[in-house]
């Protein structure tokens, strides 16, 4: 059985896995494996029928190695703070900064997500919760567990739209330089959260991100925002992301039998 995220941990997040829940033990083709028939995660990075590294699968936030040593975090830190990694933090503009203070000292009771509004691009990434890539002619798709949302990545040699209607996701298209996927964002609504701490996101940011499968267990997917308005200067994070083998998304929505937003009062 997965593991039970209970919404008084991570304030917003309440993962029920039903005991009795499909698709949680059934084998992963394609994936090599040990003389024991356990999956190698080790091994090389697959490779789609393009020859172009293959991005698809079901992918967890993975762990981190703090000072006192290596611990298995079932909370991604990025989910709480997304500057978790960066020395001194987030460089927030002191409007955003004191946007955050205020947030974090209410609990982060106005979060979209605790109100079951869509995350954003971002904080897809960084759910407790699986996320699933497929990896199609033309097309990169990002299913997440949470709330059984999407997002599209374009790879199909579209540009970017001009003028674009701002959305939760916004517009993203995606080109290959060598082994590594590099896809461009913009259209975002303004607004978005991308962290449990409110750091803000707003219709002025872009996002890069290069997304490079390191091997058979590992996609790593260093996140670059430039948001002038919120931030002082453009800054990059990698989050690495695991794979869950035998396993597959199941469907969540953070609205059934929610209990626990009525307690989240902050000060």
């Amino acid at each position: 059985m997965r593991m039970r995220w209970p919404l008084a941990l991570v304030a917003v997040l309440a993962i029920a896995a039903p005991a009795r829940a499909q698709w949680l033990r059934y084998p992963t083709p394609g994936i090599p494996r040990d003389a024991r028939g356990q999956a190698n995660l080790s091994a090389p990075a697959p490779r789609a029928a393009d020859g172009k590294p293959d991005l698809s699968g079901v992918w967890q936030l993975g762990t981190f190695c703090p000072p006192e040593g290596c611990v298995d975090y079932p909370i991604p830190r990025e989910f709480g703070n997304f500057g978790a990694s960066l020395q001194g933090g987030l460089p927030y503009q002191p409007w955003a900064a004191a946007l955050v203070k205020e947030r974090t000292a209410l609990s982060g009771r106005d979060d979209p997500v605790a109100w079951c509004k869509p995350a954003g691009a971002l904080r897809l990434l960084t759910f407790p919760p699986p996320r699933k890539l497929l990896q199609l002619p033309g097309l990169v798709v990002i299913l997440s567990e949470r709330d059984v949302t999407f997002r599209q990545i374009f790879t199909d040699g579209r540009p970017l739209p001009t003028d674009p209607e701002p959305s939760f996701n916004g517009y993203s298209t995606g080109r290959w330089v060598k082994d590594t996927l590099i896809v461009e964002t913009i259209g975002l609504r303004d607004g978005l959260w991308i962290d449990r701490a409110g750091s803000p996101l707003t219709d002025a940011a872009r996002i890069t991100e290069k997304f490079r499968r390191v091997n058979v267990g590992r996609l790593a997917i260093e996140v670059t925002v430039d948001d002038p308005k919120a931030y002082t200067k453009p800054w990059t994070v990698t989050l690495n992301q695991t794979l869950m083998p035998d396993t597959d998304l199941l469907e969540y929505h953070c609205n059934d039998n929610e209990k626990d937003r009525a307690h989240l009062v902050g000060k």
